[in-house]
């Protein structure tokens, strides 16, 4: 089932505009390619790296992630984005996705993966059960635009 299924860095603006309607499916507030594609490549300045995978050239999956450093884990990869095509599910591409985002923190010599979910997406909260991520603490945000 998952015999042509490849990881691949996404580095070019190419790259960036075909995985975005990937990325949109997690992320609907994007709604044009190229400044998706302009915000990656922003954003890799800062060490955001886009893992994909893909199916015959096609995007089904996308794991945004970076590179990072504070002084509650040290350095470690912070997972922003993990998404499989909503048609394509249950073929174990987001295991398999973090499984590679797993290894290159390990490569690094970093102790620790860590990721945030939205408290409503319960589906979600459940899949990283499964994979060994266990909540540690709440992420508290505030918008200040208002």
């Amino acid at each position: 089932m998952n015999e042509h299924v490849e990881f691949v860095q996404m580095e070019t603006e190419a790259d960036c505009v075909a995985s975005f309607a990937v990325m949109q499916q997690l992320r609907p507030h994007l709604t044009d390619a190229k400044a998706f594609a302009e915000q990656v490549q922003r954003q890799r300045q800062n060490g955001y790296r886009l893992l994909a995978a893909r199916e015959h050239g096609q995007v089904i999956g996308l794991a945004g992630y970076r590179l990072t450093e504070n002084t509650l884990y040290g350095r470690f990869i912070y997972v922003d984005d993990l998404v499989v095509d909503t048609t394509l599910q249950r073929r174990r591409l987001g295991e398999r996705l973090l499984d590679h985002v797993r290894d290159e923190t390990r490569t690094h010599g970093y102790r620790w993966l860590v990721l945030d979910t939205g408290m409503h997406m319960a589906l979600a909260q459940r899949f990283y059960f499964r994979q060994g991520l266990l909540p540690l603490g709440m992420h508290f945000s505030q918008d200040l635009s208002q």
